[in-house]
């Protein structure tokens, strides 16, 4: 089976705990689940399961594929996700494992997640230094010319990469922005064994960053841990430098995530507002 078989306490005739229970099976499918895939899984008759899922889709927490009859997780269902990640218990201690390695590196650090077709800002520890990216929690940024956007991306299969990218050429940021889809997905490959990403100045002019996955229970990379800074005080090989406390800090948030996963929003909207950032000079703040 694609997923773990679910189980319900005595209770679960409940209808909105069977509906969790469907939602959540989705959610936790390596690969989209058919029907009779759902009814085995979930241990439920077939028209109770079909009627359950009739019911989320209508309301946007999964959709049906077409053409391969599976289920996946709906828009409403993944921007509820991101807003629990967004307002997670958890979030206090993951900025505390980001402040330390901001303390041990010396450079601002980000907890970053894939949401749809960008990556998005869970949390986020700015360095001391007077001279720093400026990002805010919640901002987005590109998946393909960004640290954290190609190791997120790494991690999916080759085909949801090149549905969440759409048909080329890529959108230039920079002149080092790779447009090239091939180049990319070679990229990525390199990404998958090296165990982390780069960017110098691929999405913004003199900025230079590296991420490493943050990893749920199953092993699942769920989020980002990135770090960044401005040229030439940081460069590749300073950043490289990095990578074992980066990984430490990402274990430490891998132990504290609530449920994990990637979650590639299907048919998310192209968010064309700027969050982009820019270098900022300021005083260093007592």
């Amino acid at each position: 089976m694609p997923f773990h078989q679910m189980k319900f306490p005595d209770h679960s005739a409940s209808v909105a705990l069977r509906a969790f229970g469907v939602l959540e099976c989705v959610a936790r499918a390596s690969q989209p689940p058919t029907l009779d895939e759902l009814t085995r899984a979930l241990g439920l008759p077939k028209p109770t399961v079909f009627r359950i899922l009739r019911l989320l889709a209508e309301s946007g927490l999964v959709q049906r594929q077409m053409q391969r009859k599976r289920y996946v997780v709906g828009p409403r269902a993944a921007a509820f996700a991101l807003d629990v990640q967004m307002q997670s218990p958890q979030r206090a201690e993951h900025r505390a494992i980001l402040g330390r390695l901001v303390e041990t590196i010396g450079e601002t650090c980000n907890l970053t997640m894939l949401d749809g077709n960008e990556v998005v800002y869970l949390e986020r520890v700015e360095t001391s230094a007077n001279v720093r990216l400026h990002m805010r929690a919640g901002s987005r940024v590109p998946l393909h010319c960004t640290a954290s956007g190609k190791l997120l991306l790494s991690a999916l299969p080759i085909a949801r990469v090149r549905h969440l990218l759409g048909s080329a050429p890529l959108r230039r940021f920079t002149s080092r922005t790779m447009l090239d889809p091939a180049r990319l997905e070679r990229e990525l490959t390199a990404i998958r064994a090296q165990g982390f990403s780069t960017d110098d100045g691929e999405y913004l002019v003199d900025s230079v960053c590296l991420a490493v996955p943050v990893r749920d229970e199953r092993g699942r990379t769920c989020a980002a841990v990135a770090v960044h800074g401005p040229a030439p005080r940081m460069t590749l090989a300073k950043g490289r430098g990095f990578v074992h406390a980066m990984k430490e800090a990402a274990a430490a948030i891998g132990t504290t995530w609530i449920g994990g996963g990637v979650v590639a929003r299907p048919n998310a909207p192209d968010r064309r507002r700027d969050a982009r950032g820019e270098i900022e000079a300021r005083p260093i703040e007592a």
